[in-house]
């Protein structure tokens, strides 16, 4: 059986369950709909708020930026934790305790002004937007990719699917069905990092692996800071911004995460006050087990995309890949446009370096390069 026929049979049945539970339990009263008749228990909403913040900015983005960012973009693993520190302390018990559906009703009667209540409103509108606007770029990203169709395909797909298990089964349906989808994205996400870890560290635990050597005895992450340097990049474990700027971007992201519109509303979903504090315990249970992994799979995979392209000593006449050689998961994200080539010295060969870098540029000359050719992955020099 192929690979793709295999996916195809993989990712039909995942849904399928999902749109099944969804008819399991479709809501049946109003109170169900919007907040599943406050009757989850905290374990399960911490599951399926996980589920929730697993989506295209954590599950498929956030190892990229970690990859190609390096130290940098340990920045979002502590603003977007923080953030389920503030919901827990500062915002979770509070709303629950106030028994309202949505927080514009709770800033309006909080503050007994309708004034406020329609600022709010226009407040979580914006926010929604903004926010839907990435995560249907990720929907059309994972669904092109695993389909092998055009963007706007995967998009249209991805969109109908969520579309008809969430309209029929409001929250309640979304809640139960969001659980499975923590143990099936979990699941898909560990796994080829378990492998790659083993792969380049003899390791299973990639978060262990991070820390660990190589078949060589060198260490990983020296490995790869000693890797980028001779493509022209900085140092992978560099700092390149300054602490002032980390703090403040740390703070914006845990004020963001604490106001995300649908993490809020799935506190509202517990039957008392406390369990909306256990609630976000346990979805920072569950979300920690994906945060300790992503730096693993962006380091790892970072050297691993450099190992595939950069074949032998940099320089050499056969040193890099051969295009009509490179593997499939390549020709696969080339598929959908997000990983291109351009063979800009017309050997045939991927050349893969920091061309923004001028001492490297001018050495990369005399190699015969004549500028990075894959675009839409450079590294941050």
């Amino acid at each position: 059986m192929e690979l793709q026929t295999m996916t195809y049979m993989v990712v039909g049945a995942t849904f399928a369950l999902y749109i099944g539970i969804a008819i399991w339990a479709r809501a049946a009263t109003t109170g169900e709909f919007y907040v599943a008749g406050k009757g989850v228990h905290p374990i399960a909403n911490g599951m399926a708020t996980g589920a929730d913040w697993m989506s295209a900015a954590s599950f498929i983005s956030m190892a990229g930026l970690i990859a190609f960012n390096g130290y940098d973009a340990s920045v979002y693993l502590m603003g977007w934790t923080g953030g389920y520190v503030l919901l827990a302390m500062l915002l979770a018990p509070y709303l629950r305790k106030f028994g309202k559906f949505t927080v514009p009703e709770f800033i309006g009667d909080r503050y007994y002004s309708q004034t406020a209540r329609i600022v709010a409103v226009i407040c979580l509108i914006v926010a929604s937007i903004t926010y839907v606007i990435g995560q249907m770029k990720g929907i059309g990203v994972a669904f092109s990719r695993f389909l092998e169709v055009e963007f706007a395909t995967g998009l249209i797909a991805g969109m109908g699917i969520v579309f008809f298990y969430a309209v029929l089964g409001g929250m309640k349906g979304i809640t139960y069905t969001q659980i499975a989808q923590y143990v099936v994205m979990i699941f898909a996400y560990t796994v080829p990092a378990v492998f790659i870890s083993l792969q380049l560290t003899g390791n299973p635990l990639p978060q262990l692996g991070l820390g660990g050597s190589m078949a060589d005895g060198t260490p990983l992450l020296a490995k790869l800071d000693a890797t980028l340097v001779e493509l022209g990049f900085a140092q992978y474990t560099a700092m390149k911004g300054t602490t002032l700027n980390m703090v403040l971007l740390t703070l914006s992201l845990m004020i963001g995460t604490a106001g995300l519109p649908h993490v809020i509303v799935r506190f509202f979903t517990v039957p008392k006050v406390a369990d909306a504090r256990k609630s976000a315990g346990w979805a920072l249970v569950f979300i920690a087990i994906l945060y300790t992994t992503a730096p693993a799979v962006g380091a790892m995979a970072m050297l691993n995309m450099i190992n595939t392209v950069q074949t032998e000593e940099i320089g050499s006449p056969q040193g890099n890949l051969v295009y009509e050689e490179r593997p499939e998961w390549f020709k696969n994200w080339e598929t959908t446009g997000l990983l291109k080539f351009e063979d800009k010295n017309g050997d045939g060969q991927i050349q893969y370096y920091n061309d923004k870098n001028a001492e490297f540029a001018a050495k990369a000359e005399q190699f015969g390069w004549q500028g990075n050719e894959i675009s839409n992955s450079g590294a941050a020099p």
